[in-house]
């Protein structure tokens, strides 16, 4: 079994050990460093190549969002970032979405639940299942204003099926629940949404949401 490597990224000390013990405690995964702020979690990951970074919203200096942007942005970037959070409607959460976060959890997740949510994540899945995640993605899209025609025309690369599989990962169906949807095989499901992130040029699943969102293909529920 491949061991998933973990950095957290928080400013207080207590919050970075306890996250250590409860991982290191889970099979499968290692934490193989700590960082103090966001300056210090962008050289820790040049240096340590982790698979998945936990890391603050609010640090001193440079914050999670701008080093979420750092991390993720290089071209051929592999590493995941977690975003940790006190609180569910943080409008900074959704900041991070977009700089490439894969999605976000809040602090006190259990420790299953904070492995679980390492696990997906390194697995290439995006954080999307949770109400909480859906909703304020819809939230704050809502609230970003009307759609921008660059992204929107973008929308027209993508074929009627794309389009269509966009629209349910935005709606945060897993691959097995689209592929029952619309009664298709899973792998099926698994090309459209890779077709999908290589036309568009996005990371992942979580930027897919927020990218149907913002182009107003997906309306927050009640608008």
């Amino acid at each position: 079994m491949t061991t998933i490597r973990v950095l957290i990224a928080d400013d207080q000390m207590m919050v970075r050990q306890g996250f250590t013990v409860l991982l290191n405690a889970e099979p499968g995964i290692e934490v193989v460093g700590q960082a103090v702020d966001g300056l210090d979690a962008v050289a820790k990951v040049a240096e340590l190549h982790p698979d998945v970074v936990l890391m603050d919203i609010r640090m001193p200096g440079l914050g999670g969002i701008e080093a979420t942007h750092l991390i993720t942005e290089p071209a051929g970037a592999t590493v995941k970032v977690l975003v940790l959070t006190t609180f569910d409607l943080d409008e900074y959460v959704y900041e991070a979405l977009r700089a490439g976060a894969s999605g976000f959890l809040l602090k006190d997740a259990s420790a299953a639940e904070l492995a679980q949510a390492v696990r997906v994540v390194a697995d290439g899945e995006a954080l999307l299942a949770p109400n909480i995640t859906k909703r304020l993605i819809a939230e704050f899209s809502r609230m970003s204003g009307a759609p921008r025609a660059p992204l929107k025309e973008r929308v027209g690369d993508l074929t009627e099926r794309e389009t269509e599989v966009l629209s349910l990962i935005a709606q945060g169906l897993s691959n097995a629940e689209i592929a029952k949807r619309l009664v298709v095989a899973e792998q099926t499901v698994k090309t459209h949404v890779s077709r999908i992130l290589l036309k568009l040029g996005l990371r992942d699943r979580t930027q897919a949401a927020v990218f149907a969102y913002e182009t107003g293909l997906v309306r927050p529920a009640g608008y």
